[in-house]
């Protein structure tokens, strides 16, 4: 079980990387890589936090799910929640915008 949540998550890392600019994405492998794991635990716990005091300005929502996922490389244990949760999230927001751009049109 743990080679397959190690998979997908590998993979939400990727799909994630493809979305966000070059400069971003080069980072995001470096901290991917074994080596960084003692820069990617506390960046992960920053972005949590900073998630989780959204309401403030500068730090926004977005920061959960990639501490989320930062987090999840090292704990085994939040690799299937987390991609639960990634997988869920990415669907619900999928239909969420089908269906507005749907209203938009008339359909």
């Amino acid at each position: 079980m743990r080679g397959k949540s190690n998979a997908r998550l590998n993979r939400q890392f990727d799909r994630l990387q493809r979305r966000i600019p070059d400069s971003a994405a080069r980072l995001l492998e470096r901290l991917r890589q074994p080596q960084a794991r003692l820069l990617r635990i506390p960046l992960a716990i920053l972005l949590i936090l900073g998630g989780i005091f959204s309401f403030l300005p500068v730090l926004g929502i977005w920061m959960l799910p990639l501490g989320m996922l930062l987090l999840a490389l090292d704990l085994i244990i939040l690799q299937g929640p987390v991609n639960h949760a990634i997988v869920r999230g990415t669907r619900k927001w999928s239909t969420w915008r089908r269906a507005r751009r749907d209203k938009k049109s008339g359909r």
